[in-house]
């Protein structure tokens, strides 16, 4: 199946590659066609204009409406003509300021000689004048057509290739959602099984230090099944302390951490209520940690700060770690992105989604320096 979808791909490709250069060959076709029907018509109208000067110059007498008919006819076709005997420039379908402006016509004539070949009116093997002549408008609007044309097959390829990705990341989506709720199915059963097996040792007379911790992990293995199991829906906000939840979330992970690691907090005594899940928020802050802890190697110092302003809180998170790129500070946000051996890129991911997506706030990177460190700040809107 996959090679077919591959060979499906390559197929549109190459028809698409065909149909362009067909288009463009017949559009170089036609635009070459009008230049050389320009050519003839400019010959046809300079052996006109060499009959009119030939009459005018020995004074024969002359009554050709055939002549005349052809000299009127150019009006489409802009020329100068240099006559030699006087230094004189005229011009014709041109604006006539052009000639007072010597610059401006030596940059014109080039132009015009770039284009085509000048004409020269010759009376007994000498030139009387020379006609510079160039694209008529209709000419140059069709000599852009095949760059426009190129653009334009690039946006229609570049609207499919971002609907093609937006597909594609729907399904990961699913698919990740899918087996997030999976995970949690599946962690569910043993955990009830732990619950059972910790009432058992409390009757046998278990060190109640034993039970008292095996309470908590099983405690927090139901946060994170309750995480996994929101995954893909959208999740009941509660209008809650942002202080509580945020000290809550610092003191478990302080006391499963490594003692290398030295942390700090920074919070207002006083409440800030904002509208929030819980549990999301929590796996949020753990993942910033985490982050963090990778990036200083499992010892250094992380200092965790809110700061309330009057439409908003902010939660910051610094560490002591080897610090990110500035090109990058956008780029880990993305699925599946990361320095790492292990790991599967998709930590500051999900903290991204859950804070933008699920609770309308912001995260990103907001400041780094190599060696010394990172502090990540998470904005979030408080409760009216």
């Amino acid at each position: 199946m996959p090679n077919k979808i591959a060979l499906t791909r390559w197929f549109f490709l190459l028809t698409s590659v065909v149909i362009i250069s067909l288009i463009l060959w017949n559009t170089y076709q036609f635009f070459t066609q009008l230049k050389e029907n320009e050519r003839n018509k400019m010959t046809i109208w300079a052996a006109a204009f060499q009959e009119f000067q030939e009459v005018e110059i020995t004074n024969k007498d002359w009554n050709s409406k055939l002549i005349l008919s052809v000299l009127q006819s150019n009006t489409t076709t802009p020329m100068i003509l240099h006559t030699h005997k006087e230094d004189k420039y005229d011009v014709n379908n041109l604006d006539s300021l052009l000639i007072k402006d010597p610059e401006r016509r030596d940059r014109l004539i080039e132009q015009f000689k770039s284009e085509y070949m000048p004409i020269e009116i010759m009376y007994k093997d000498t030139v009387l004048q020379t006609i510079y002549y160039g694209n008529s408008p209709i000419i140059n609007k069709i000599k852009y057509y095949p760059a426009a044309l190129i653009v334009i097959i690039l946006l229609f390829f570049l609207a499919i290739y971002f609907f093609y990705q937006t597909s594609k990341s729907a399904e990961q989506n699913k698919l990740w959602a899918g087996m997030a709720k999976e995970t949690a199915h599946q962690i569910g059963t043993p955990l009830s099984s732990l619950t059972g097996w910790t009432e058992i040792l409390k009757e046998e007379k278990v060190n109640p230090e034993y039970i008292t911790e095996i309470d908590k992990d099983i405690s927090r293995l139901k946060t994170i099944t309750e995480r996994f199991s929101k995954i893909g829906s959208i999740p009941k906000l509660e209008n809650v302390d942002l202080v509580f939840e945020t000290q809550q979330s610092f003191d478990y992970l302080k006391s499963r951490s490594s003692k290398l690691i030295k942390f700090e907090i920074k919070i207002p005594k006083e409440p800030i209520y904002v509208d929030l899940n819980p549990q999301l928020y929590g796996w949020t802050i753990e993942n910033l940690f985490k982050n963090s802890i990778d990036a200083m190697r499992g010892q250094g110092k992380i200092t965790l700060e809110i700061i309330q302003e009057p439409k908003k809180a902010l939660i910051r998170i610094s560490d002591s770690g080897k610090g990110i790129p500035k090109r990058d500070f956008k780029k880990i946000f993305n699925p599946g992105y990361t320095t790492k051996k292990r790991g599967w890129g998709l930590g500051l991911s999900l903290a991204k989604r859950i804070i933008q997506d699920y609770h309308k706030g912001k995260i990103y990177v907001l400041k780094s320096v190599k060696n010394e460190g990172t502090t990540f700040e998470i904005s979030l809107p408080k409760s009216s």
